[in-house]
């Protein structure tokens, strides 16, 4: 989730986003980018997706040079973003991997996400999970388009770590739709792209230290939660994770973020987008209704879903949806959404608990009290689910700044306490 109500219009948060391919090939040559060119596939063989071989989960399939910037370069990225850039000691470079991975269903398939390097500093690399935010195009992923999603990767990498940044399912270069807030899908691409990223480092010679520091913004943040929990009940042997530093995560969609949506903490546009795109993505994992206009009012039932198919522009999306949910959903789906039950009730839950365990490493929560994408109540419950376990996780309260100024403030501080935690091994 990472567009507030300001957002949609703020050059500063998405004047890159905007930008259709076009001029992204202009801002990438401006900033010294070099273009993509194709690896050769490994001899493991083509897509699974496509050629039905099987390939096992995280297997290297190709790796694509992105981009590649000096120090100066990625200084000027960061700083017209907005973010502080004391903590920038090293250009970038930066690869697409395709890699094989598994659907929602546990069919094989394959995935992007986008693999940066620091262009200088150790030999060994931690590494770094960076799970993004709520998207709708595919080509705003990572591995594809040089905006938003690239802020805290090359951030993290600049500062001497090797980050991973999955593009999901359904993202960037991947096949199919994405099964938006799918916890169980994030957590095994993000997962398989972890470890595409240690052969894919082990090639480029820059080999993998095995520490994994993981972060991730709305969305993202609950993801990283989740692949947290992963990680250290021992998902793959060859990662240890060391900290989790989640920004502004809907990590209880039951009882902080949905009521949120109906008493003014959640801006009607932000919650408008985020809903739609929850409802018409879980319908096709957890079916919801028999027919859309179960749920929606004309005309907006038989086009929702198409809205959705990753090749929408939300500034294609907002426009074609009402004002508000109450104007989208028909009234009893506007007073089941207020009161859950039955299929959606279950749909909500498959995503909650992501702070229902005991960490063995740091974590801090960022959040930001003015946030009306995803408010601070999120946080507050993940705080509360983790002290009950017996770990003290501390929410870092940004005071009243939009949800993607959170994003943008947080990062930074997150490097910073990253570099601490490695100082003291």
């Amino acid at each position: 989730m990472d567009m507030d109500n300001n957002a949609i219009n703020s050059p500063r948060n998405h004047g890159v986003r905007r930008l259709l391919a076009a001029a992204t090939v202009v801002v990438l040559a401006a900033l010294g980018t070099v273009p993509a060119t194709a690896a050769p596939r490994p001899a493991t063989g083509h897509d699974a997706a496509v050629t039905g071989r099987h390939e096992a989960r995280g297997t290297l399939l190709a790796v694509t040079p992105v981009a590649r910037h000096d120090r100066a370069g990625v200084t000027a990225f960061l700083t017209e973003a907005g973010m502080s850039t004391d903590t920038v000691r090293h250009g970038v470079r930066a690869y697409r991997l395709t890699y094989a991975t598994i659907t929602p269903q546990g069919r094989p398939t394959t995935a992007t996400g986008l693999l940066v390097l620091p262009d200088g500093g150790g030999h060994r690399l931690d590494l770094v999970s960076d799970t993004h935010g709520t998207m709708a195009h595919r080509d705003y992923a990572p591995s594809v388009g040089e905006d938003f999603g690239r802020y805290a990767p090359y951030l993290h990498a600049a500062a001497g770590r090797a980050v991973a940044a999955p593009d999901y399912l359904g993202l960037g270069k991947g096949p199919g739709r994405h099964p938006y807030m799918d916890t169980a899908s994030a957590v095994s691409a993000s997962l398989d792209m972890l470890r595409a990223s240690r052969t894919a480092a082990l090639r480029l010679d820059r080999p993998l230290t095995g520490d994994v520091y993981a972060s991730g913004f709305s969305q993202g943040g609950q993801v990283a939660m989740a692949l947290g929990k992963a990680l250290q009940r021992g998902a793959d042997r060859h990662f240890r994770l060391r900290a989790l530093a989640p920004v502004s995560g809907p990590y209880d969609i039951e009882h902080a973020e949905t009521p949120a949506l109906f008493d003014g903490r959640v801006n009607d546009t932000s919650g408008l987008f985020y809903m739609t795109y929850f409802l018409t993505a879980q319908n096709r994992l957890h079916p919801l209704w028999k027919d859309p206009s179960e749920a929606f009012r004309e005309p907006y039932a038989d086009v929702v879903d198409g809205l959705f198919d990753g090749e929408h522009y939300e500034e294609e999306i907002i426009p074609a949806l009402p004002a508000n949910l109450k104007e989208l959903l028909t009234d009893a789906y506007y007073r089941e959404l207020q009161h859950p039950t039955g299929a959606l009730l279950a749909a909500i839950r498959a995503q909650d608990g992501t702070c229902a365990w005991k960490p063995a490493v740091p974590v801090r929560l960022y959040t930001s009290s003015g946030d009306t994408d995803v408010p601070v109540a999120n946080a507050r419950s993940c705080a509360a689910d983790l002290a009950r376990r017996g770990v003290r996780a501390p929410v870092v309260d940004q005071g009243d700044l939009s949800h993607n100024e959170t994003y943008l403030t947080s990062g930074p501080q997150i490097v910073r306490w990253f570099d601490r935690l490695a100082a003291h091994g």
